[in-house]
């Protein structure tokens, strides 16, 4: 590639990163945009820039899936606690393969019978829309302080669903081609191929890592490891036949919930997290703004028909799965999935860039692939604007919106609580110092007891009414430990009394956590 090319590639990604981040600072300016969560900001951006013809860059396929989809798996994976993950297997599981199975018959089905659409054409749009995408549903609900077992519901369906989908479309596509046929034997061997290569990759290379950071102590190379890990599962996993996506998923639970513990202090573990969060936000402003720039609005309209009943069958196929499933579950592993949550669930499941990945990645050799696409963008276009604009309002209708603000009120007594303390013991000192007055020290201490009071009051009412806020405060002390102990072992290491930093003790699982 000559420095021309190199040149003209570089131009349209600096506008669409800097598109991007003035969008990210949209919301700090005017305040009504907080209101719309950011990534949904960015495909409305993309839109508008569709609906004036300009087209910031050529979105590719195969851009998404080996470029940025493994960071984005990586990041959520990395993130997923195993003990909430163990909790909730079995209808993760259920979500992740039978809900796939159900949303591509239920919308081939209803396309071949409502839409006299072929039956192969109409499988691979159900595929590509069997992979859910809640990326803004979630970053919804750490804004607004959502029970955590909900995100993990949502996140670890959406992680495994993500490789369901990238394996039944990889078959699908095969069958207009002439290459696969609809035999159950041959679907079950291709399946737990792909997917026990993808596992095997992924082990071997989360498991390795994790051993190898054990022997030094290095946050900038044990970070870039993780990178490179990334990438390379997926690669390695596509090269061998298997799924990528499985491979880096794995990779990601290994590293996030063995390697960081076994091989990590905790320093180089806030490094390594602060990183894929970087580069998660740094990804996720590309795609969603890609997403909405890639609309042709001409194209839509001709397939209007075609994208109301793929959506209709999505719902309907996405409420029968999530409820059934959740029933199905509850009786099996006692999963205790409330019906308002089983809502959230159903509705929460938008459908994104991996869709659309998978449509833009059909052969041209298929005379429906326009057809396709304009139905995937469509029903994506629908789930992100529709679904993903009235997410909050349904949180906040089922009583499930958080506890966010009582947090933060919490959080503000506590410190104002401290900082008084602070107050007093200062004014003990002050008070014998010659020249200050002692009726002054007095009386300013009389009130700021008083006030210290009037918060230790508070703060207890406060725990009374709502009991979860104990185990805020003692998982906020957990890290305050951790953080003192990390601290201790950094300034042993820089005085020369240890050559490396220590697992503090702290930062271990203790043994009765799940």
């Amino acid at each position: 590639m000559n420095e021309t090319a190199i040149e003209d590639s570089l131009k349209p990604f600096l506008l669409v990163l800097a598109v991007s981040l003035s969008v990210a600072t949209l919301p700090q300016i005017v305040s009504w945009f907080r209101q719309i969560p950011y990534t949904l900001l960015l495909v409305i951006v993309g839109l508008c820039l569709a609906f004036v013809d300009i087209r910031l860059v050529d979105l590719s396929p195969e851009l998404i899936l080996s470029i940025f989809l493994p960071p984005l798996l990586f990041e959520a994976a990395w993130n997923l606690k195993w003990s909430g993950l163990k909790r909730d297997l079995v209808p993760i599981s259920l979500y992740a393969i039978a809900g796939v199975v159900i949303t591509i018959a239920g919308i081939a089905l209803g396309l071949e019978r409502l839409a006299r659409m072929e039956l192969t054409t109409a499988l691979l749009i159900g595929a590509s829309l069997s992979a859910t995408d809640p990326v803004s549903v979630t970053a919804l609900f750490r804004e607004l302080g959502v029970e955590r077992r909900l995100t993990t519901l949502m996140e670890g369906e959406s992680l495994f669903n993500d490789g369901m989908a990238v394996v039944a479309f990889s078959f699908l596509v095969g069958l207009p081609l002439g290459t696969q046929s609809l035999e159950f034997k041959a679907i079950l061997v291709k399946f737990f191929a792909v997917v026990g290569i993808g596992f095997a990759v992924g082990g071997l290379i989360g498991f390795g890592i994790s051993y190898l950071t054990q022997r030094f102590d290095l946050p900038l190379v044990e970070q870039s490891l993780t990178l490179v890990s990334a990438y390379g599962t997926y690669l390695i996993a596509e090269d061998l036949g298997g799924s990528g996506v499985m491979g880096v998923v794995t990779t990601g639970l290994i590293l996030g919930n063995f390697g960081s513990r076994i091989g990590m202090n905790p320093r180089t573990r806030i490094i390594v997290t602060d990183f894929w969060e970087f580069l998660a936000f740094f990804v996720n402003s590309i795609v969603f703004l890609l997403i909405g720039d890639q609309i042709h609005f001409a194209i839509l309209g001709e397939n209007l028909t075609i994208i109301a009943v793929t959506i209709g069958a999505m719902i309907l196929m996405r409420s029968l799965s999530v409820y059934g499933l959740s029933r199905l579950s509850n009786r099996l592993a006692g999963s205790e999935i409330p019906i308002p949550e089983q809502t959230i669930l159903w509705w929460g499941g938008l459908r994104g860039s991996v869709s659309i990945a998978l449509a833009l990645s059909i052969p041209a050799i298929l005379p429906e692939k326009e057809s396709i696409i304009a139905t995937v963008f469509g029903v994506v276009l629908f789930t992100l604007l529709v679904q993903g604009l009235t997410v909050k309002p349904l949180l906040d209708k089922l009583n499930l919106s958080g506890d966010r603000a009582l947090i933060e009120q919490y959080t503000a007594a506590i410190a104002r609580f401290t900082a008084l303390d602070r107050v007093l013991q200062h004014l003990a000192q002050i008070g014998k110092r010659p020249g200050v007055e002692p009726e002054f020290v007095r009386y300013q201490e009389t009130l700021v007891k008083g006030e210290i009071e009037r918060l230790q009051a508070e703060i207890e009412q406060l725990q009374q009414i709502y009991p979860n806020l104990q185990d805020y405060t003692s998982e906020q002390l957990r890290q305050e430990l951790i953080a003192t102990e990390a601290d201790t072992y950094a300034e042993f290491v820089k005085t020369g009394r240890l050559n490396r930093e220590l697992l503090p003790f702290l930062g271990q699982d203790s043994p009765g956590d799940d």
